[in-house]
């Protein structure tokens, strides 16, 4: 493969985060601040013990394993300073590391304990997320979630609320939490809604559960993309299925080991979706509980998996081509990313440092 590239030369590189979750993604100076404002109580009283508490950038075993750490988060986003707040330094950390466009995703449902109506909820992240656009130039758009394990009619009033913030910052739905045992099918009535009203979907599957869950989404639920589809490659015939459709794949490298989904970096299948041609996107999933970025989940997709630079460049433009955007607005992005890219050499020329080294070493 040559000379690896520098994490800091990725870390330029324009880019898009287009799975990325709200309430896994906070700052944990944040989560401490928000606490001892609001006088909730927490796992623990430091940064170094919500660390440890919450598993961060460990294997958990499980995905439902990995999803307790969001009972941490969510007792703190339980108001409208607070949604607001995390939006908008979410959108900053993300423009930090040159992502022009992101995609945040959340179940409104899930931060209603303290009263606060559906639509100030979505108000609120909105407006954290405009903010951050007017002062670091991040362009974010919502993806209204549904939970699997909730209920179908949860779902359902989430994609109610997704139609009426249709074309004034909601561009998508999805379904998230739990996957084993809780088939997308259940909650079809909520995808039938957002897709009477032309709104788009992504929906979490083949993470864990197998290649069905993915055939579900996309033939019974009409995905536009696939949330992780880490399991799609046990299917050839749905594989080429969703090839031929371009339907995106949203892979997140790091969270995958962290739930177990994948045994380690070196095996996912990124590569091999990659190879065959299918439409692959990179993103954090969860910046704060996966201790990632989308630049660093680049980097370990060269530094773990072998991707090329050129590689890199061409799953840059999937995620542009993929985001839920008017068509029009992805060809102006693309056109000037294009052109961006050019300005990075394809030979794998940057040289790794010793402390960057360690650090992929000790990822694998």
């Amino acid at each position: 493969m040559g000379k690896s590239i520098a994490l800091e030369v990725v870390r330029k590189l324009p880019k898009t985060d287009l799975h990325v979750h709200l309430d896994g993604s906070l700052r944990l100076s944040t989560i401490l601040d928000l606490a001892q404002r609001q006088r909730v109580k927490l796992v623990a009283d430091s940064e170094d013990g919500l660390r440890k508490a919450m598993n961060l950038g460990q294997n958990c075993g499980s995905l439902v394993e990995y999803l307790k750490a969001f009972d941490v988060t969510l007792t703190v986003l339980q108001t409208e300073d607070s949604l607001y707040r995390s939006a908008y330094e979410l959108a900053q950390d993300a423009a930090e590391e040159n992502v022009r466009y992101m995609e945040v995703r959340y179940a409104p449902m899930l931060h209603t304990r303290r009263g606060l109506r559906l639509t100030n909820v979505v108000e609120a992240v909105l407006a954290g997320l405009r903010a951050a656009q007017k002062d670091f130039g991040i362009e974010s758009n919502i993806i209204i979630c549904g939970i699997r394990h909730v209920s179908p009619e949860g779902s359902l009033e989430m994609a109610e609320l997704a139609v009426a913030y249709k074309n004034r910052g909601v561009v998508g739905f999805d379904l998230a939490g739990a996957e084993y045992d809780h088939p997308a099918k259940h909650h079809r009535q909520a995808f039938q809604l957002v897709r009477d009203n032309n709104i788009n979907v992504t929906i979490h599957a083949g993470e864990a559960y197998g290649p069905e869950s993915i055939a579900q989404a996309v033939h019974a639920c009409g995905a536009h993309r696939i949330g992780h589809g880490c399991r799609l490659r046990e299917d050839g015939d749905l594989l080429h299925y969703v090839n031929d459709h371009r339907i995106a794949l949203e892979c997140c490298p790091s969270s995958n080991v962290q739930t177990n989904a994948i045994r380690d970096l070196a095996s996912h299948p990124l590569k091999l979706y990659h190879n065959l041609g299918l439409r692959v996107t990179i993103n954090t999933d969860n910046r704060l509980v996966t201790d990632t970025t989308v630049s660093k989940e680049l980097w370990l997709a060269h530094t773990q998996m072998g991707l090329s630079m050129r590689d890199l460049k061409q799953i840059i433009l999937s995620g542009f081509k993929s985001a839920f955007l008017p068509f029009h607005v992805k060809q102006q992005y693309l056109r000037r990313v294009s052109e961006e890219l050019k300005q990075f050499p394809d030979e794998d020329t940057q040289v790794l440092s010793l402390p960057e080294k360690l650090e992929a070493e000790a990822a694998s």
